[in-house]
Formats: structure tokens, sequence, C-alpha cells
């Protein structure tokens, strides 16, 4: 029995010695140290990041998803989603060093490596987590994954991508089969620039079923080639999305009072489809959302 005891009370005390940090403190084990793949390279995290500063409006919407919205700080002034989310004059587009150190952050999480800012940044210590634009739903995914290891939130990431994956899934499966597909036109902007099926929402469309009339327009393979209404009209798309009305004040009424474009079968029958331009733009939960959205106005087309 003695024995028992003392062997009981060895393992315990060993126990707390591996849980005890440098500073004497006694932690949960957290998963910590970890060492990931990142766009800028690797990244090792000594412990679970608590001021976090997300200088991209997916990665925000990403990281408030998974359950890990109290540990960020800051977001830059493009992230408007959701609404909680501590929005601040950083910006992704133009970012400087000193103004994001200021907020004494433990993790950076970045679309852009702007002004190096990786660079700068590294000089500062301060970790960096860049995740790229993503150019289909497997991308939108390891990103969502990456964020949930890198914040601790692993269990919330697995729930947000399986519940992404599942309703996309039933979306995809419920668009009636056609023998020829309908044609798709997307706007970002009112001077008709599109996305191609390389893009993002792109992908979303071929999913779907869908073909993209600017993918043949695309002789640079930019992945966003530029319009013309004379090649737009002679398209003839069956469903014309707007990705501008935000931005720039597009409507199904403005597409229609364009000269020549009445002839279009998109607007002969009415399906136009007005977006959010940020769902239409980013990768990131709420691409179920566009989903949807689109699914509804294709059964509107083929009805």
């Amino acid at each position: 029995m003695v024995n028992r005891v003392r062997g009981a009370a060895f393992a315990l005390a060993a126990a707390l010695i591996l849980v005890t940090s440098a500073s004497g403190g006694v932690r949960r084990h957290s998963g910590f140290p970890i060492t990931l793949k990142t766009v800028n390279g690797k990244l090792t995290l000594t412990a679970k990041p608590s001021r976090i500063i997300s200088l991209s409006p997916t990665a925000t919407e990403d990281l408030f998803a998974i359950g890990a919205g109290k540990q960020v700080v800051a977001v830059d002034d493009q992230s408007n989603f959701p609404a909680s989310a501590p929005k601040s004059k950083l910006s992704g587009y133009t970012p400087n060093a000193e103004a994001i150190a200021s907020y004494k952050p433990d993790l950076v999480v970045l679309q852009y490596d702007a002004n190096k800012i990786v660079e700068a940044l590294g000089k500062l210590n301060i970790p960096v987590l860049m995740e790229g634009t993503a150019t289909s739903l497997t991308d939108a995914y390891g990103q969502i994954t990456q964020l949930g290891r890198a914040t601790g939130k692993s269990a919330g990431a697995t729930k947000v991508v399986a519940k992404m994956k599942t309703q996309i899934a039933a979306l995809a499966k419920s668009v009636p089969h056609r023998t020829t597909p309908l044609l798709v036109y997307e706007e970002i902007e009112p001077d008709l620039y599109a996305p191609t099926s390389k893009t993002f929402i792109g992908s979303i469309y071929a999913l779907l079923g869908l073909k993209n009339i600017a993918d043949a327009a695309d002789k640079t393979h930019s992945g966003f080639p530029q319009l013309s209404a004379e090649y737009i009209v002679a398209a003839n798309p069956d469903l014309i999305v707007l990705a501008d009305t935000k931005c720039c004040g597009q409507n199904a009424a403005k597409v229609e009072a364009r000269s020549g474009w009445g002839t279009i079968t998109a607007v002969k029958n009415g399906t136009i489809v007005a977006v959010d331009d940020d769902i239409a733009s980013r990768w990131g939960p709420r691409v179920v959302d566009f989903v949807r959205e689109v699914v509804s106005w294709i059964k509107k087309a083929q009805a």
C-alpha cells in the first residue's frame, strides 16, 4: 500500500514537471509548440497565440468561425464581418510594421506580403502566417484547417470545414443535370473585368456545372480578363452575376439599360443575380451563402 502511494506521488510530481513553464507557473498541455508550413516558409509557434492581428478579411471570418475570435485584438480596415471583429485602421494593402507592433501581437495573419511586411515583422520577432489567395475549395479548407492549428482551435476548424463540405455538396447535387451547360458571366467591376474558372469563384461555377464565358477571353492567363460589351453580348450568358453591387452600385435595372444588352438571354429572362461583393470575393465559411444564392438562380434559369 505504501509503495502504491509513493508511486502515485512520484507520477504526479513527474506530470507537474512536464507541464511547468520556464517561468515556474503550471499550465495545461495545449499542443504547442507547433510548426506550420506556410506561404512565407516554416512558422513555429511556441505557445497558443492570444493577441492575433488579421490583415485579411477572409482570415478574419475564418478565425471567428472556428472559435478564435477572443484571441483577435485587431483586424484590418477591410474586415467587416463579423460585426464584433475589432476593426482598426491597419491596412493589409499598405501595412505598417510599427503600427502593427503597437498592438503587441503574438501572431499576424496576412494575405499579401505588401511593403515587405513579412521581413519587417520578422525583424521585430513577430510571427507571421501568410495565407495567399485561394483558387479552389481545397485551398479554402486548407487555410481554415491551418488557422485552427495555429490558434489551438483545430476542433472548431474541423467542424467548420465538415459543415461547409456537407452543405456545398448538397447544394451542388440539387442542381438539375443539363446536357448543355448554362453560360455564366460574373462582373466584378462595371469596366467588365470577370473571373475565369482558374479563380476561386470561377471554380464554384464549374462545380455547379456552369460554363464561364470569361475563360475563352483570358489570352494572358491572368484569371481576370477585361471583356468588352460586344463580347458579352455575343457570348449570350444565361446567368449574369453582379459582384459589384456595393462597390459600384450596379443592379439588374442598370444592366438591362445598357446599350445592346437587351438581347442577352439573362437580361430577357431576368436571371441577373445581385450578390454581396464581400461574400463573392472571399473564400471563408460564407461561401456557402454564395453557392446557395447562385444555385437558386440556376434553377430559375432552367425553369
